[in-house]
């Protein structure tokens, strides 16, 4: 098997890189400041810590606010940048426009807002409660809009900058148990093309970007990366093996970067083209969530 689960250097847990080698120049974003939400963890920590290795200041957003106060004393330390910690919960615009005006006060400005916070587990649609529907959207959709007007409002509008939306592929076939968080992240990408043209001419653009498999993610464990036999799971994909946060952080990267300024209003799809070819298999994942119920 050619591929593997995790490139060279990668780091299943919520901790810094211990290697690694820029592709894109270090200085690339040298003097920006990005606020990220579900910064804290998974991917969104990544893409902290990848944004902050090429000159980036941080805030890290997040419900916890001690999971976010450990994770930037972790990303400052390892990348030299400062990272803000901050506790927001995207359904509660008070909370953001809070976190935004100490960022303001802290740095002075916004370049960057990465909408990375997500809610999502396993569920069929018969069995998902109305409630359990709603907060999925909420925390994903509602979210992305609470916090990116918010961030127009305080400061890009009148200056500029870049906002990446973390989506997902859930929604390009439809799949079985995830009604709720297919409908959410639909829903985003429809938004980002939204918000792109609206957004346009104030001088935002506006990207997401649909991760597929990736390792070391509570995702990952939890919908069923784990459960399967690693040879047969990296069959299903074009690369044959899963992705890793660095690889997702990279995407982020170019989107919010100078390499990217006349993209907008786009979905990139970082999935090793997983889902072109995985099949749908009803049977394992109603098998999975049935396992899991039981837990």
């Amino acid at each position: 098997m050619s591929g593997t689960a995790s490139a060279p250097g990668e780091v299943g847990t919520d901790d810094c890189l211990s290697n690694y080698s820029y592709i894109f120049s270090p200085d690339i974003l040298k003097n920006k400041v990005a606020f990220i939400t579900g910064g804290g963890s998974g991917i969104g920590f990544r893409i902290a810590e990848i944004l902050m290795r090429h000159g980036c200041q941080t805030v890290i957003a997040s419900r916890s606010l001690e999971r976010v106060q450990a994770s930037a004393a972790k990303l400052s330390a390892a990348t030299g940048q400062h990272c803000l910690p901050a506790s927001v919960d995207v359904r509660q615009p008070e909370t953001i426009i809070a976190a935004v005006e100490e960022t303001l006060q802290e740095f002075g400005k916004v370049d960057v807002l990465v909408n990375s916070a997500a809610g999502n587990f396993l569920c069929p649609a018969s069995g998902l409660s109305f409630n359990a529907f709603k907060t999925v959207l909420e925390i994903d959709t509602i979210g992305t809009f609470n916090t990116s007007k918010i961030l127009y409002q305080k400061w890009l509008k009148d200056h500029g900058g870049v906002i990446v939306n973390i989506t997902a592929t859930l929604s390009y076939r439809g799949q079985i148990l995830q009604v709720h968080a297919g409908s959410a992240k639909a829903a985003i990408d429809a938004m980002t093309k939204h918000l792109a043209v609206e957004w346009g001419p104030d001088n935002i653009r506006v990207n997401s970007l649909a991760p597929g498999p990736i390792s070391g993610t509570e995702g990952f464990r939890k919908l069923g990366g784990l459960a399967r036999s690693a040879a047969d799971y990296y069959k299903l994909i074009p690369l044959q093996r899963v992705g890793t946060k660095t690889e997702i952080a990279h995407g982020v990267l170019y989107l919010v970067s100078p390499a990217a300024s006349y993209v907008t209003g786009t979905s990139l799809v970082i999935d090793g083209g997983h889902w072109l070819s995985g099949p749908n298999n009803m049977s394992a994942m109603q098998a999975l969530w049935q396992t899991s119920a039981k837990l």
